[in-house]
């Protein structure tokens, strides 16, 4: 029967952590080998050995599925909210009735974070860094993250099991209206603007359309510009 996965945490404290490998391994050796162990000791050199950036490189498998082995083998996980899979934000143009393709301008940059997309954006966060003076709190670019398991029920609140969860986090009821996720374009340009909102996407953004849709009816609300919510 399935069984809930399970995380072990040894903050500075690699005798433990290697410790608690070498368990492991003897649990692995006398359960016959059958106890399968993934990307424990070394991620970065399983990754390598795997072979998947070459599979991407050479287009044998699609960007999705890369990113996905990346989350994989990153430690996040679909049954983790806190460790939830990453994707980024790929599309810049919300605005347009028709998206050109072709034209470098339509893509975020990729070699940024979406809170640095423009000059000006990356301009407040490098002067909060080079500025900052509290002693007791190291210099910091952004406040906030790019997940957390209240971003992904945000994004996720009109399909289940994250309805119930999202309901579960606002003590029984709905977010207010006003802050619930209801549109794409704009909480990209909140994403893109401001200081304290630096979300990047999940897996649902290209595979699930449904979460864009309230299929189950829930009562969400109007907000204050008197759209359904």
């Amino acid at each position: 029967a399935p069984r809930p996965p399970i995380l072990l945490n040894f903050p500075a404290d690699a005798k433990a952590a290697r410790l608690a490998y070498e368990k492991l391994l003897q649990a692995k050796r006398a359960a016959g080998g059958k106890m399968r162990l993934h990307y424990f000791s070394d991620p970065a050199r399983r990754l390598r050995q795997s072979k998947l950036t070459d599979d991407w490189v050479h287009r044998r498998i699609s960007n999705f599925d890369y990113l996905q082995a990346l989350n994989t083998f990153a430690g996040r996980s679909l049954n983790d909210l806190t460790q939830y899979p990453v994707f980024p934000w790929v599309l810049r143009d919300y605005t347009s009735p028709e998206l050109d393709l072709s034209d470098p301008a339509s893509f975020r940059d990729f070699a940024k974070p979406i809170g640095a997309q423009s000059a000006k954006q990356e301009a407040k966060f490098r002067e909060r860094y080079a500025s900052w003076c509290d002693p007791e709190t190291p210099a910091f670019h952004f406040g906030t993250h790019y997940s957390t398991p209240g971003y992904v029920l945000w994004y996720l609140t009109r399909i289940e099991p994250y309805t119930t969860w999202a309901v579960h986090l606002q003590g029984g009821r709905f977010d207010c209206p006003d802050r619930l996720f209801s549109s794409v374009g704009e909480c990209f340009q909140n994403c893109t603007t401001t200081m304290n909102d630096v979300k990047e996407l999940t897996p649902e953004w290209f595979y699930l359309p449904h979460f864009l849709r309230n299929d189950c009816a829930h009562d969400l609300g109007v907000d204050q510009k008197g759209r359904p919510v």
